[in-house]
């Protein structure tokens, strides 16, 4: 396993960790005795698979149902010094509540204390200064800390990069989660901000939000060739050395397997990542035309800034991978959370559109003409039936 510096905590992270959304039983909180016992054993040899291969760092959340209560059956029979903890809990506008939820998770986990507490889901301002405003969540995490139950805290953020900036620019904040890869690199301006402040950074989820790559269509594995999909955005990733670890989301102790063969490239990216990144590229041109492929991010309105709500940023996007790259079921099950995501996937669909109440928020882009009839086009390519976000299934 390679190992990297996580920013300002001074941990030795390695450079995939073990996130905990997947193998749990349920969904919501269960008393012990409701989770099945080969439910159990499979999150054990998880756990142990992850620790054997050097994957040291076990991250979860209270917003992942058991996952929780689950890990606390296996991590205190564990050494302490041999893993790193991460729960995350989300913030409220009513700290005694934060307070009660953060209690719970603790309680769950039944360890002394843990490594990283992460503020989870800093997608707005208004989420922002509930933390950090005098009395806030953010107080709360403190006094943890100096009781020894936390010793570094962090944030996730599904957000946009103006919220994620000012949140790492408090400079409150030893570790950011946040989602960037391949397919979506808007956050690198987040990245580099981090990077000043020395905050460990975690990707989320790479592999899942960053296109489906366990289940990849052909297209994208012929591009990816010699190494699979899932190597090539591991790779693209961790060839930033401002990157210190990615998430495995694994369900069970053979979803590292594929992970794991990054490591045989790590030190040789250069070798390999150039012709791949030239034939993606390219395979996107080809298909969606230079000028569109150049151009088509620029001068689009925020949801807030468009009738109804309209996420045109992501529509476009999840339409160019699924033309581009084959990548239809990814685009189509994203599109389709459009409206149900709330903060954490903003924006409504491109079902009802009027071209008139368009144009004066389209008026900074060199497609404004055309984009009305684009994303109606990707509503026919990409509706379906609604879905729903894991943690609401």
């Amino acid at each position: 396993m390679h190992y990297r510096r996580f920013g300002r905590t001074d941990l030795q992270m390695p450079v995939f960790s073990c996130g905990g959304m997947r193998y749990q039983y349920k969904w919501q909180d269960m008393l012990p005795g409701q989770v099945p016992r080969d439910n159990q054993e499979n999150l054990e040899a998880t756990i142990r698979r992850s620790l054997d291969a050097g994957i040291k760092h076990i991250e979860t959340a209270r917003g992942y149902g058991t996952s929780e209560m689950q890990l606390g059956r296996i991590l205190p029979k564990l050494p302490r010094d041999t893993f790193i903890s991460q729960t995350k809990v989300p913030p409220t506008a009513n700290p005694t509540e934060f307070r009660q939820k953060l209690e719970k998770s603790l309680a769950y986990l039944k360890l002394d204390y843990i490594d990283l507490l992460g503020i989870h889901g800093i997608n707005t301002d208004e989420i922002l200064n509930w933390v950090i405003r005098p009395g806030g969540c953010l107080d709360v995490v403190q006094t943890f800390q100096k009781q020894g139950r936390i010793r570094c805290v962090g944030f996730s953020t599904h957000g946009p990069t103006a919220v994620i900036v000012r949140a790492i620019q408090t400079d409150q904040f030893d570790y950011v989660n946040l989602h960037w890869y391949y397919i979506n690199q808007r956050n690198w301006a987040a990245i580099e901000a981090a990077t000043r402040h020395d905050m460990g950074i975690f990707i989320i989820s790479p592999s899942d939000k960053g296109g489906m790559l366990y289940k990849p269509p052909q297209r994208l594995v012929d591009l990816c060739a010699p190494v699979s999909p899932i190597v090539f955005n591991d790779l693209f990733c961790l060839s930033h050395a401002q990157v210190h670890t990615l998430s495995i989301g694994a369900a069970q102790p053979q979803d590292f397997d594929e992970h794991l063969k990054t490591l045989n490239w790590l030190d040789r990216a250069d070798e390999i990542l150039p012709s791949i990144l030239h034939r993606l590229e390219q395979a996107a041109i080809d298909r969606l035309g230079e000028d569109w492929f150049k151009t088509w991010q620029v001068g689009l309105p925020k949801p807030e800034e468009t009738p109804g709500g309209l996420n045109i940023w992501v529509i476009l996007w999840l339409r160019n991978l699924a033309i581009a790259y084959d990548m239809l079921d990814y685009a189509r099950e994203r599109y389709n959370m459009l409206g149900n995501g709330g903060h954490w996937f903003p924006g409504t669909k491109s079902d009802r559109i009027d071209p008139q109440a368009l144009k004066p928020c389209l008026q900074n882009s060199p497609h404004a003409d055309k984009i009305p009839a684009i994303l109606q086009e990707t509503h026919h390519l990409l509706a379906g039936q609604d879905i729903k976000r894991l943690s609401q299934q």
